[in-house]
């Protein structure tokens, strides 16, 4: 797999270690995403945090010209961090879909009861990148292969999924996975789902690797690629 210079650039140098399970404000972690032909944003300043103009469980309306993407991997800090970095992505926020509990609380999530997953909203540009591109930032920046667990982080709001907006991007998400099978030794159990209601997070858990300066979970399945 070739690796993109420029995101490598952006992102730090691998560490073991992983935040725990339903994070403390101060648990700390480094990611590193490896992805081929994948522009990265050299900084996040100007990445908006409304995608959608999100809400809680209200409907999702990117800007004109633009499109949504959503996907679950584990821990929403990393996973919103990976993605304000990949050029041509506007405008991000993490919360909470995939359940049944209106307008959850992280301690309701954490509790197991509410079956929502922790997700990434993402709008972006279609013009600078595509859906595929981001799919593959996707895969490469988690481990698809783990029922409900990205590394420490147990709990069916671990899980891998992803959120689709429209019949082509459920398309495009089944062909991905189809193709990442062909290259992964374990059984993919990454779930594809039209996209539901929405519930954005505690503003606390907005940006937070930006707003600490730290790199969180999940950590990359291709980092031996390096």
């Amino acid at each position: 797999m070739r690796t993109s210079a420029p995101l490598l650039s952006v992102l730090s140098s691998l560490l073991l270690t992983c935040a725990a399970a339903c994070h403390s404000p101060t648990a700390t972690a480094v990611e590193v995403v490896t992805s081929a032909d994948v522009p990265a944003n050299a900084a996040t300043t100007h990445v908006g945090t409304r995608p959608g103009n999100v809400g809680q469980g209200t409907p999702l309306t990117p800007e004109p010209g633009h499109a949504l993407a959503a996907f679950s991997e584990g821990c929403f800090w990393g996973s919103e961090d990976t993605f304000r970095h990949v050029a041509g992505v506007t405008a991000t926020a993490v919360g909470y879909t995939g359940g049944h509990t209106k307008n959850p609380t992280y301690e309701d999530v954490c509790d197991h009861t509410t079956g929502h997953a922790e997700t990434v909203l993402v709008e972006f540009d279609p013009a600078r990148v595509t859906y595929a591109q981001l799919l593959q930032v996707f895969w490469n920046s988690h481990d698809p292969t783990t029922m409900n667990r990205q590394g420490p982080d147990f709990g069916d709001q671990y899980r891998s999924s992803v959120w689709t907006f429209s019949p082509d991007e459920d398309a495009a998400a089944h062909t991905s996975m189809a193709t990442e099978q062909k290259r992964t030794t374990g059984t993919i159990v990454t779930e594809i789902r039209p996209m539901g209601a929405f519930y954005v997070a505690e503003g606390y858990h907005q940006q937070y690797d930006e707003k600490t300066g730290r790199h969180s979970c999940p950590l990359p399945r291709h980092a031996a690629s390096l």
